[in-house]
């Protein structure tokens, strides 16, 4: 029964990396450093990850 959070927490993160990965690569192709939003939300983006992945720990763990 726990298979239905998990597969739908590891969808979650999975798009969670995607738009990371999209936004750090949005900036690497400025010559200057990303604007404070940008770094605001890759670190959101970050916190999320990280969020998820314990939720998914925990619920592998029940």
């Amino acid at each position: 029964m726990a298979q239905q959070p998990e597969a739908d927490l590891s969808s979650l993160l999975e798009r969670l990396k995607a738009a990371q990965r999209e936004l750090l690569l949005t900036a690497a192709k400025g010559a200057t450093l990303p604007s404070d939003g940008t770094l605001r939300k890759l670190s959101d983006l970050e916190g999320a990850i990280a969020a998820t992945e314990a939720l998914i720990q925990e619920e592998h763990d029940r």
